[in-house]
């Protein structure tokens, strides 16, 4: 029966406590297990619920006499437990797969390699702009299951990344939203594109015709799966170099979002977010808006008022007539590419951190026309140093985030940008990217 069903949640971070209150909702048997400390937060919300738990090791012999595991995104796939757990036919699956069990809420997904969260926001603000009773969930905002456990919401916008759609299996989006492909977490896909790939497209997985997938057809891996996949679903392209039929374009200084023979035009110097890579934020956003009928007027409204999130392209100081700029959710090499396309002036860019696999060259004929010198922020800059030394006279290394803008300021001029754009993970220096942009910010208001 499923109230005896015996669950453990593996991780005890926003997903799984959010999981193990929803389980144990559903009167199941819950127990919880992290293998490092739990945060205060999670310590207290697990202590009110009543809800089993460890932290600082995996007890396997218990976990192993579960019925089913939900699992931490941040735990690879290879690790042994879960190998160990699947060997023996436990069915290991995400806080998203079993949350998506309890609602009937419609389902607004969206992945890519770059651009999820400002895109998932935009789409949050659009719909609650709207006055659609929607909640915001996945890597943003709160867990899904605990507000499926604690709300009743008629629509969730779910940012999805490629961590949580490998433990997804049938959970299905109704409006499937895919930004772009570009290589990212190559380590835990065996350094294997095809493998990343594949599990970004799980988005679509079990869509019919009577849903929607929208997707950049400006992206070439995009695009070429596309070409190759028997996709279900309605599709609705996104392009600022072709005109499409049905989807959302770009037309000189303006974006046409043509959705039911019904086109919805706007300007570009309207939309609140500067940058190509936000115009195909803002079209990926405004599709999945129409398709679920909201308004036109609303939508226009919403992309010309919203608030770029933390982090992202934020602007943070202007100091004797230098832009500071923290970009520090730019964790890959396109995130980045993007940043310095957006900026138009002279910039010393702040580089460094965690490399994921990274490939630079695909940077370097934005690094030649756009920056005059790089600050390395890193515990080994030798990859940052090699590949761009060519290119950028002035390479220089700093330990903190504090040293790095002080050295940066020394090195910039009145209209110059200091751009903070890692391209890498920051644990070598930072808890994660939250902390290094705020050590960065503190820094620059310090100067």
């Amino acid at each position: 029966m499923e109230s005896r069903r015996k669950i453990a949640v593996l991780g005890a971070g926003e997903s799984g406590v959010g999981a193990a209150i929803l389980a144990q909702k559903k009167g199941m048997d819950v127990w919880v297990s992290d293998k490092g400390k739990i945060k205060e937060k999670y310590l207290t919300m697990l202590k009110d619920g009543n809800i089993p738990f460890e932290q600082q090791q995996h007890s396997e012999d218990k976990i192993m006499q579960v019925d089913e595991v939900i699992k931490s995104p941040g735990i690879p796939e290879n690790a042994p437990l879960i190998v160990k757990l699947k060997e023996k036919g436990i069915p290991v699956i995400s806080e998203i797969e079993f949350a998506g069990r309890y609602t009937n809420a419609k389902m607004v997904c969206i992945t890519g390699s770059n651009g999820k969260t400002t895109t998932t926001m935009l789409t949050y603000h659009i719909f609650k702009k709207a006055g659609l009773n929607v909640g915001l969930a996945g890597n943003v905002g709160k867990s899904f299951a605990y507000q499926v456990a604690t709300e009743n919401f008629d629509y969730y916008v779910i940012e999805l990344s490629s961590f949580q759609l490998d433990d997804m299996y049938k959970f299905k989006a109704d409006v499937a939203v895919m930004l772009n492909i570009t290589p990212d977490h190559m380590d835990r896909y065996d350094h294997e594109m095809e493998n990343y790939t594949n599990s970004k497209f799980r988005i679509i997985q079990n869509q019919t015709e009577v849903d929607s997938f929208i997707y950049c057809l400006d992206d070439e891996v995009t695009k070429t799966e596309v070409s190759k996949r028997n996709i279900a679903a309605k599709k609705y392209p996104f392009s600022v170099k072709e005109q499409v039929a049905e989807g959302a374009y770009k037309a000189g200084d303006e974006i046409i979002i043509n959705i039911k023979q019904n086109p919805l035009s706007m300007a570009v110097q309207r939309l609140s977010l500067f940058g190509t890579h936000n115009v195909y934020n803002s079209m990926a956003a405004a599709i999945a808006a129409r398709v679920v009928d909201i308004k036109k007027e609303t939508i226009r409204e919403s992309l010309a008022d919203f608030q770029n999130i933390e982090h992202r392209l934020e602007h943070v100081a202007t100091i004797h007539g230098v832009e500071f700029i923290n970009d520090s959710k730019a964790t890959n090499i396109n995130s980045t590419w993007y940043a310095l396309e957006s900026v138009n002036t002279p910039i010393v860019w702040i580089v460094g951190g965690i490399d994921k696999g990274n490939d630079y060259t695909t940077l370097n004929e934005m690094v030649k026309q756009k920056v005059k010198a790089i600050v390395c922020m890193g515990k080994d800059n030798r990859k940052i140093i090699s590949a761009f030394s060519v290119l950028v006279p002035t390479i220089i290394e700093a330990g903190s985030a504090s040293e790095a803008v002080r050295k940066a300021a020394k090195l910039s001029q009145t209209g110059d940008t200091v751009l903070l754009s890692p391209a890498c993970a920051s644990f070598d220096l930072f808890q994660n990217y939250e902390d290094r942009g705020n050590q960065f910010k503190d820094a620059v208001r310090a100067l």
